[in-house]
């Protein structure tokens, strides 16, 4: 039988659900880590006085109700704040894939790739945050500087208003002065993943992109009779000698990756690769000393 026209909405919406359900978990994991790793950092904040109109964003619960545009909130049921040019410059945007596919996670792994994406975001949040930045969830929040930034990213990320999970990040420029981390597994066409990133560095943002995988992803352990099935959808595949495929598969994993690599480093951008099974500590510290310094871009295996 045929999957319902609406059934795309109806598995973003069980996703998106049983995301905010493991946040209060998820939470209390990034401020452990966080806490784990003190890099000397040094913040670029730096306060300014421009009018200049950049845009609307949605109101977010806890801002001062004075933030307010009223004439604009009119127009629709919901709250919207009107944001100044200033306000988008020295941030760091933070985007992490909360797809269908980053919810795979195997019995080898010591969490999901959406679980790990999502602490480590966290957790780069309270560590920027404590460094003096502003930080802002790409997409869904104006940048702040709050201590309680984890707790903020977190309701945002639990709410209906967080819109449709989306396997790339939003196709908007990000300003030359602020700097942009994106987490996920890439495994969208490459020739979008370019596209994407040439609109997000557009205007000569710094990036910084962290390529995660599930142990089980690049080693591809199976033998004899198995059935591969699609993330999220009704699509599988049966492979009466499993085996015969590894070695097609690796290939393909590998130009996936060189492609995410390539459209990184044309940026000028950092790119690393993060496997489930190793230490979230030393992903967050390398992650994070590469904000703190400006580097060649090139291909960072193990992160």
């Amino acid at each position: 039988m045929a999957p319902p026209p609406n059934a795309p909405m109806i598995r973003s919406r069980e996703q998106a659900a049983g995301l905010a359900a493991r946040l209060p978990s998820l939470v209390l994991a990034a401020r452990r880590l966080a806490q784990s790793v003190r890099p000397g950092v040094h913040g670029r904040r730096q306060a300014g006085g421009g009018e200049t109109f950049w845009q609307f964003r949605p109101f977010v619960s806890g801002e001062p109700a004075a933030r307010v545009d009223w004439r604009r909130s009119a127009r629709g049921d919901h709250a919207f704040v009107r944001e100044r040019e200033w306000e988008a410059a020295h941030t760091l945007w933070l985007w992490f894939d909360r797809s269908e596919s980053m919810e795979f996670g195997s019995e080898i792994a010591s969490a999901t790739k959406i679980e790990r994406a999502a602490v480590l975001t966290l957790a780069l949040a309270e560590l920027a945050v404590r460094g003096g930045e502003r930080v802002g969830l790409l997409g869904l929040t104006r940048p702040v500087a709050a201590r309680d930034v984890i707790d903020r990213f977190a309701q945002i990320l639990g709410s209906a208003s967080a819109g449709a999970p989306e396997a790339l990040p939003p196709a908007a420029p990000v300003s030359g002065r602020s700097k942009l981390v994106l987490i996920g597994d890439f495994l969208a066409d490459p020739d979008e993943i370019a596209r994407r990133f040439a609109v997000l560095g557009g205007e000569g943002a710094e990036g910084h992109v962290l390529m995660i995988a599930d142990p089980i992803e690049e080693t591809f352990p199976f033998q004899g009779h198995t059935e591969f099935l699609e993330a999220g959808g009704p699509g599988s595949l049966r492979a009466p000698r499993a085996q015969n495929l590894r070695q097609a598969y690796r290939e393909r994993l590998a130009a996936q990756r060189e492609a995410v690599g390539a459209a990184s480093t044309a940026r000028g951008w950092d790119f690393a690769l993060h496997r489930t099974d190793q230490s979230a500590a030393a992903a967050l510290l390398n992650l994070y000393s590469r904000l703190s310094r400006r580097e060649p871009a090139r291909l960072a295996k193990g992160a």
